[in-house]
């Protein structure tokens, strides 16, 4: 009686994951499609001024082959870049300045923005310096790109003809990550694919409320940056390209995003443990601090993915064939559903049936994320640690 129950469950719990995969396939925006690539475009009568805005914090390892991307920018009109110091110790600021001697291009302004009042996270004190910088020039948009970005020489006018053309406050690319090590591959592709399954490129664009955008590449309007208050009504924010977009689209604004096909991040991560920090820490605030939301995340991903292949063997060894059959087909639309991300990113197709181990390892990050939270280390960005956003004052 008990083994028959337990039989009973598990092909439930089988049937359960295949259905949660048909309604993903089906209703949840066509995630898995990799085709969003910047909208139809036409180039304007006249080009707006644009001012680059890069905040960059100990980037002396990765500025050499970022920056000189942007200052070779191929733009018809204004553009000017302004690079954010953040307190580097490795000299990022005096590199910045000898790139623009060496490689010339568009002109280059070095700032320093000093240190960070409470209650602002990550690097959006130095946007903000950046930002107000930029202001001095009047420009009509504001490109806010990472330190870490390559930008293909005409980039920028392609971001400035697409927002004009479709009438878009904010026009974002999801920068192409590098994935050259063994854990690059599992994890990055992995990266991007959950990231479009929690918000579909597709309904970004529309008018409902979703939104988002990728910090490493915005092109911001600056009419709209200022209605919103960007970006000080976002200073606690620690997935800051996120909640950007969502101030935007609150304003009444309009948003895109989507792959990029030649803005691309050299930054590496070559070991398990830099992916880990980099996704263990922001994971939890995704989740708003919210030990449901968490609970409810891990049974999530636990259905979604682990369930499926552990139907699999448990159905086969049981000799159960639905409870093998139900997870075999979930497994298989998975696998299906990431074929377009590992494409896109140029890796082989024998890594799609391992998505459920690269599942296994956000689940532990997004735990690992929490505990880190309940600590009391908070988020950080290059080093530098902020308090738990309980703990911050609210500053008006």
């Amino acid at each position: 009686m008990v083994q028959t129950a337990r039989v009973s469950a598990l092909v439930w719990t089988a049937a359960g994951s295949l259905l949660a995969w048909l309604w993903l396939l089906l209703c949840q925006g066509f995630f898995w499609r990799t085709d969003v690539r910047l909208p139809p475009r036409a180039e304007p009568e006249a080009w707006p001024s644009v001012c680059v805005v890069v905040p960059a914090r100990d980037e002396a390892a990765v500025l050499p082959a970022a920056l000189p991307s942007l200052l070779a920018q191929d733009y018809p009109g204004r553009a000017e870049v302004f690079l954010v110091d953040d307190g580097s110790s490795d000299g990022t600021g005096d590199l910045a300045r000898e790139l623009a001697r060496r490689h010339g291009g568009l002109p280059l302004t070095v700032g320093s923005p000093g240190e960070p009042p409470a209650g602002w996270t990550g690097k959006l004190w130095a946007v903000r310096h950046g930002i107000a910088l930029a202001r001095a020039r009047e420009p009509e948009y504001l490109l806010l790109t990472d330190a870490d970005i390559a930008h293909a020489p005409d980039s920028l006018r392609e971001l400035v003809a697409a927002a004009r053309t479709g009438g878009f406050d904010v026009v974002s690319q999801m920068a192409r990550l590098r994935v050259e090590s063994v854990w690059e591959r599992l994890v990055v592709p992995a990266f991007v694919y959950f990231f479009a399954q929690l918000y579909p490129f597709r309904r970004i664009a529309g008018t409902g409320r979703t939104a988002a955008a990728a910090g490493g590449c915005v092109l911001l309007r600056a009419e709209s940056a200022e209605r919103a208050r960007i970006p000080d009504a976002i200073r606690h924010a620690v997935i800051d390209d996120v909640a950007l977009a969502r101030a935007v689209k609150h304003g009444g604004g309009r948003v895109w995003l989507g792959l990029a096909e030649r803005v691309d991040s050299v930054r590496p991560y070559p070991r398990l443990h830099d992916l880990w920090r980099m996704v263990s820490r922001s994971a939890y605030a995704q989740l708003r601090h919210n030990v449901l939301l968490l609970a409810g995340t891990v049974a999530g991903l636990a259905l979604v993915y682990l369930v499926p292949p552990v139907a699999v063997l448990a159905g086969l060894a049981a000799g159960r064939a639905p409870a093998a059959v139900f997870g075999g087909l979930a497994w298989l639309v998975m696998a299906g559903t990431y074929v377009p991300m590992l494409r896109y990113y140029r890796q082989p197709l024998w890594l799609a049936p391992l998505l459920p181990f690269t599942a296994s390892l956000y689940l532990l990050m997004t735990v690992d994320s929490a505990v880190q939270h309940y600590r009391g280390r908070g988020a950080a960005w290059k080093g530098r640690t902020y308090a738990r956003p309980d703990a911050v004052p609210d500053e008006g």
